[in-house]
């Protein structure tokens, strides 16, 4: 799920023409496409942008350790939005420059050791300081950019290239390899979000990339370099309507486990706070395989932001079953730092975002995973 277009909203309601702001949201989207059944993807295309669509996302989490100093642990989050304008009215010139779409990105870091996390939002119209290929994985906004390099041969793993930074503060230079095929979550190719036909998103990850790089840190030392190493998990969503009626917000979480497995969920939250039958745990196994379990969500404690006041579940418990041995499983999701908030600054709707730890119900260290929880602020309206 792993998402933050609504982030997005009021920027779009700010800008967007009043005939626009007119329509019915339960309809919006019949100006867009909606994620249709048996799509065929097509590769290095789909990796690529969907100006047909109105959302879309490219969203990276990871871990990273130092490689001198491998008890010192970063987690990192990157993330490109982009999401299409209201249709012009019949009255206005359609394809001014910047008119079509909107592209916002956000970068943060949090240094484990020290507690310090930094984030940074952008937001540009579509042009010269933003845009994202057609052909291919190439986003961009400013200086930050996300590409998919050309393959040389057809069984070449998938390798991409993130930079970015957090103002003068973090500068990022990664290099990602998959080591697992690419997952396409759902039914049939599409994940359902609500009961409603709009509600639902194409959903392409890579689970598993090995990550190597080089952090650059500005301190009360001066400018420190950091080469690192790590994992990390590509999301990759595009649809028109991602909440159903009723929905508020949701949690979401990936999880890589040490025997090779991953665990992705999406809890989508209604107002009285209980879970949308559209919620999903899925496992995947070691060579990509899905499948979908039952799971509950159990609170441990919320964190309260001093910034905004939102109260956040960032310690969670998580019951499913173990596709393979049918055991019960309990994933218990501990934040490495409390504040992970990235609090709105474009006048978007606060999120948490977080490195967590996974334990197991004995309190061993099962693996590691991202956090997000969304709508906790203020109900999201998507």
């Amino acid at each position: 799920m792993n998402c933050g277009l609504p982030f997005l909203l009021p920027v779009i309601l700010a800008l967007a023409p009043a005939a626009a702001l007119a329509a019915d949201p339960a309809t919006e989207a019949e100006d867009f496409a909606v994620p249709q059944a048996g799509r065929v993807f097509t590769f290095p295309r789909d990796h690529g942008s969907h100006p047909d669509f109105r959302l879309e996302w490219w969203y990276v989490t990871g871990h990273l350790a130092a490689v001198a100093d491998p008890g010192r642990r970063f987690g990192f989050q990157a993330t490109f939005f982009r999401q299409a304008a209201p249709r012009p009215h019949a009255s206005e010139p359609a394809g001014a420059f910047g008119r079509d779409q909107l592209f916002l990105a956000h970068m943060a870091l949090l240094d484990v050791r020290s507690g310090a996390f930094r984030h940074e939002e952008r937001l540009h119209r579509e042009g010269w300081a933003a845009g994202a290929a057609t052909e291919a994985l190439d986003v961009r906004n400013g200086d930050w950019n996300l590409r998919l390099r050309p393959k040389t041969g057809p069984h070449e793993p998938e390798r991409l290239d993130l930079r970015g930074g957090i103002r003068a503060e973090v500068a990022l230079r990664l290099s990602l390899e998959s080591r697992k095929p690419l997952v396409v979550f759902g039914e049939d190719g599409v994940s359902r979000k609500g009961a409603e036909p709009t509600a639902a998103s194409h959903y392409l990850t890579f689970t598993r990339l090995a990550t190597t790089g080089l952090l650059r840190l500005a301190g009360p030392e001066g400018l420190e370099e950091v080469a690192v190493t790590g994992e990390a998990w590509l999301d990759h969503e595009f649809s028109s309507s991602q909440l159903g009626s009723g929905q508020v917000g949701w949690d979401w979480l990936s999880v890589h486990l040490r025997d090779g497995r991953e665990v992705m969920l999406y809890r989508l939250r209604r107002a009285d706070g209980s879970a949308d039958p559209a919620s999903r745990l899925t496992w995947i196994d070691a060579a990509g395989r899905t499948s979908v379990q039952p799971f509950t969500w159990e609170i441990q404690r919320l964190w309260r932001s001093a910034a905004t006041d939102a109260a956040y579940p960032t310690r969670v418990r998580v019951r499913t079953t173990d596709p393979v041995s049918g055991a019960a499983v309990i994933l218990d999701v501990e934040p490495l730092a409390e504040d992970q908030e990235l609090t709105g600054a474009l006048g978007g709707i606060p999120y948490w975002e977080g490195a967590c730890r996974i334990k197991g119900a004995d309190g061993a260290e099962l693996g590691r995973g991202y956090l997000e929880l969304t709508g906790h602020a203020r109900p999201l309206r998507l």
